[in-house]
């Protein structure tokens, strides 16, 4: 409790103003110590860094989250460490000293490496290694600056560290997942080489555990499908291609979860929960955004028509699934090639949902109304495109299409056939992606109002006929 005491001034001004905290922009009310290990001590003197881990707990406005800091301290940092100084506690055992995030200093990300490297407890932290995996050796580690909810460490081109720094009792799904499905001969995912938890026991993960991180694989040479998308928009190509093979790839992952994990079927009573929380979630946003007003009725009518659903069947099929999946979750080759070999990654599932519902088993059209809707979003980033254009229409028409019909190829099951289901899912996504807009990106909400107009219209033959775009 000291060290938090010593840190708690810097931390609670230094914690609001970073990417990943879910309660940015707002004080904190005070911090509480989960956990706190020396990775390495420092030493007054020696001029070598030591490294703290700390997990804490967060007192409004994200009351009661536990949130996983790696502190560095130095006497000194030197000019390329300046931008990552914490603060310098006036009081405690770090009295005078620059604590800094750790994960910009490479010295220190090298030593995570090096943990990973042999498998060990040290305090409450349990650093795993899968069994043959190829940990990369020393080499450059950087930090990634793009992510919103985690932390990313490159070491050279050969492998990733994902730290998760909002973190729940129980294993997180991007581990629980990718171990599962590479531990099958999925190639579709990069498998786990290493990972660390807090608390729990044994080599494998879950167990009353919090996942820490996961190193993996660094694809490199690859693009993510937003990007890809993007420039085949850009240059005027066919991208359906490209969409047909995601579809496959989709479904192969799908079947994989289905052999690998337990699945279940939902009750009558499950699915009118869903068709009740969807509901309850456009009730919010129609409250939050006027322009969603006029729609109300006729997407409640949406998901009146999936609790009918439960209601006219014993059961639905449910599975574990990625959970948030759109074009930005999936990697193809860097190439002017249409990518047949994709790679879906982040199965975390949506971040800022309990990490039971993330784990729950769900319908596999969740999945594919969140790749649709990413196609709507890309659809409207051509050139001289909108959401009102032809072109944008018959853009994202095709492709939902082809992703749809390539998903059929390999489950023998086109998404499209449960057309209420689908519907449903997309509309729930749609009406999210209206809130978030109107929130954090008003020029971009005719986007989603595009699809809740089309949504809200009486239903077509098919979600992902060319007419549903």
């Amino acid at each position: 409790m000291s060290v938090l005491r010593s840190l708690s001034p810097q931390l609670t001004g230094w914690l609001p103003r970073q990417r990943w905290f879910a309660g940015k922009g707002h004080p904190l009310a005070g911090l509480s110590l989960v956990a706190a290990t020396e990775l390495l001590p420092y030493s007054t003197g020696s001029g070598s860094p030591g490294l703290l881990h700390l997990l804490v707990r967060v007192r409004p406005p994200d009351d009661g989250a536990c949130y996983q800091l790696l502190l560095g301290v130095r006497e000194a940092l030197p000019p390329e460490l300046a931008p990552a100084l914490i603060g310098r506690p006036s009081a405690g055992p770090l009295r005078g000293t620059a604590v800094y995030e750790a994960l910009r200093d490479p010295r220190l990300t090298g030593l995570l490496l090096e943990r990973l490297r042999t498998p060990g407890t040290l305090g409450p932290l349990r650093f795993r290694r899968e069994r043959d995996a190829a940990l990369p050796a020393r080499s450059s580690p950087r930090l990634l600056d793009a992510e919103q909810s985690n932390s990313s460490v490159v070491y050279g081109n050969a492998a990733i560290l994902k730290v998760f720094r909002r973190v729940e009792p129980g294993v997180n799904p991007e581990l629980e997942l990718t171990l599962a499905l590479s531990r099958r001969g999925c190639s579709h995912v990069p498998p786990p080489l290493a990972w660390f938890a807090a608390g729990g026991g044994g080599g494998e993960p879950g167990g009353g555990s919090r996942t820490l991180g996961i190193l993996q694989p660094y694809l490199a040479g690859t693009r993510d499908g937003w990007q890809l998308a993007l420039r085949a928009l850009a240059k005027g190509t066919d991208f359906t291609p490209a969409a047909r093979a995601l579809g496959r790839t989709t479904a192969r992952v799908h079947t994989g979860l289905a052999e690998a994990l337990p699945t279940c079927t939902l009750s009558r009573t499950d699915v009118q929960r869903t068709a009740q929380s969807m509901a309850g979630r456009l009730e919010a946003a129609s409250a939050a955004v006027p322009a969603l007003r006029p729609y109300r009725t006729a997407l409640l009518d949406v998901f009146r028509a999936l609790a009918g659903l439960g209601s006219r069947r014993r059961a639905l099929p449910a599975q574990r699934v990625h959970g948030d999946l759109h074009l930005g979750q999936a990697l193809g080759p860097d190439g002017d090639g249409v990518p047949d070999g994709w790679t879906l990654i982040d199965f975390e599932g949506e971040p800022a949902r309990p990490l039971a519902e993330r784990r729950a088993p769900q319908p596999v059209e969740r999945d594919v109304a969140g790749m649709l809707r990413s196609f709507d979003y890309a659809a409207c980033q051509a050139p001289a495109a909108g959401p009102q254009t032809a072109f944008s229409r018959e853009w994202a028409a095709a492709n939902r299409a082809a992703y749809c019909a390539g998903y059929a190829e390999v489950c023998g099951r086109d998404p499209r056939e449960d057309a209420v289901l689908l519907r449903a899912y997309e509309t729930d996504k749609a009406v999210y992606e209206v809130l978030y807009e109107a929130r954090n990106r008003p020029s971009w909400l005719e986007i989603p109002l595009s699809a809740i107009r089309r949504l809200a219209a009486p239903p077509p033959s098919s979600p992902c006929s060319p007419s549903s775009a």
